[in-house]
């Protein structure tokens, strides 16, 4: 019963959330050199309702529009392309004007003609960085690093998985062998799935995820009523299964983002790290809540344990009915 000030809050603070709720929403930014000196660019940017963020990508150097800009939406984001023609974007400093202003963050990623790319994740509180004359592999790894921690965070989604394998841990050594088979399916499947070596649809992915928080809800109902079976004997099993699915669905949003030139085994190490990290402090938090709760005495009535499962398993139909109807 320790759980379920924690969790009936998190049900209730999840419970708006759209159907595709591992979306990170940042601003993107891609300029690609499809000849020396001139760019395709493609900058999306988040609406707010009808509105989109007032951002716009500012060059210190000169750069010069060749087309006009095509806009067009996409649901959730503003989508405007054209094509620029710059001597040379190397060493030119790159702000997001506006940036600063709000809460979101822009990634921005440049793909030369010479085959080099480099990525980069602008912040509110640094709008503005020097593209480099030839991309740094510590830069490389900070970037990815926090977009691995990042995508983790706010991947509400994977954190409810999370937090439904934990309510099915009841000794500390099972709760070890459970995150750590998680962290090693969806390693497994995170590289190769980036790399195009194995693809999957998307959106029979995002819709077996959310099915996967409902299957362990339904587990832990089960075990509740003392009909505890082999998920909630056995947590590991159920967290390497599905963990290999979460994979895919880190890979579809590293995918997005595109791996450097050059730098695609560090991109990927470090991106996987940043989600462990990630992982590893939501976990620390709700271990910590989870202690505090514990000292407030509160005497909860029987069906009160069934709430946290209900709650988050009816959330997370909502998340399958709303995938599998976009296929």
């Amino acid at each position: 019963m320790r759980w379920l000030p924690i969790l009936v809050a998190l049900a209730t603070l999840l419970a708006p959330l759209p159907g595709r709720a591992h979306e990170v929403r940042p601003a993107y930014l891609d300029l690609r050199e499809e000849r020396p000196g001139e760019f395709s660019v493609l900058w999306k940017t988040p609406m707010l309702g009808e509105m989109r963020l007032a951002l716009d990508p500012v060059f210190s150097g000169p750069v010069e529009a060749v087309t006009p800009v095509a806009g067009r939406t996409t649901g959730d984001a503003a989508v405007q392309t054209w094509r620029l023609r710059a001597d040379n974007l190397r060493g030119q400093t790159l702000r997001i004007a506006g940036l600063e202003t709000t809460l979101t963050d822009a990634l921005v990623r440049v793909a030369f003609a010479d085959g080099r790319t480099w990525v980069h994740r602008l912040t509110p509180w640094q709008p503005g960085v020097v593209i480099p004359t030839r991309p740094n592999v510590w830069g490389v790894a900070g970037t990815y690093l926090a977009l691995g921690v990042e995508h983790i965070l706010m991947g509400i989604d994977h954190l409810l998985f999370v937090l439904v394998l934990l309510l099915l841990t009841t000794r500390m050594w099972q709760l070890i062998k459970t995150v750590t088979a998680f962290t090693v399916a969806h390693s497994i499947t995170l590289g190769p799935a980036t790399l195009g070596i194995v693809h999957v649809p998307s959106q029979p992915v995002e819709a077996v995820i959310a099915l996967s928080i409902v299957f362990v809800a339904a587990e832990i109902v089960q075990a509740r009523r003392g009909r505890a079976g082999l998920a909630a004997q056995m947590p590991w099993i159920v967290a390497f299964i599905f963990g290999l699915l979460h994979g895919f669905g880190f890979a579809g949003a590293l995918s997005e983002v595109g791996l450097p030139e050059g730098h695609i085994p560090v991109a990927l190490l470090f991106f996987n790290l940043g989600v462990e990290a990630g992982q590893l402090l939501f976990v620390a938090a709700v271990l910590a809540v989870m202690a505090c709760a514990t000292r407030i005495r509160v005497t909860w009535p029987r069906w009160a344990g069934l709430v946290p499962p209900y709650a988050i398993g009816s959330l997370a139909t909502v998340w399958v009915i709303q995938r599998v109807a976009a296929f």
